[in-house]
């Protein structure tokens, strides 16, 4: 089963404290966002809360600098009783010089696993659709 969705679920600034030494953003914050869109669309599809149980694979494809504006695209994958999988795709948004210039640029992918719960360490079944 893949569901797209074709707005993002997330969209984030990036902001010069976001940045590393080499002036690019820090991959730990990257990630940190990635978390959050899938958790995000998995919160959604299991009509609850949902906690991250594993980053199967996550990608740094291309640098994302201060000022893009980074959006997150996820795709629930799979859904098991009380596990959900998340694919999230990060575009930057990045200015072309000019004002009304900009291009689309994918920085990163990443496929996560949540589990459904009703209380902290307490799983719980994802319901039918």
């Amino acid at each position: 089963m893949t569901t797209h969705l074709s707005e993002p679920t997330l969209r984030v600034k990036t902001r010069p404290n976001d940045a590393n030494k080499a002036g690019d953003i820090f991959g730990g914050w990257l990630m940190s966002q990635i978390d959050i869109a899938g958790a995000i669309a998995a919160a959604k599809r299991a009509k609850g809360p949902v906690v991250t149980v594993a980053v199967k694979e996550l990608k740094f494809l291309k640098p994302l600098f201060i000022y893009d504006i980074a959006s997150f695209y996820t795709r629930i994958i799979g859904v098991g009783k009380t596990s959900l999988f998340i694919d999230v795709d990060v575009y930057a948004e990045r200015y072309n010089g000019g004002v009304n210039e900009t291009s689309n640029i994918k920085v990163s992918e990443a496929r996560l696993i949540y589990v459904a719960v009703s209380k902290p360490g307490e799983k719980r079944l994802v319901p039918n659709e």
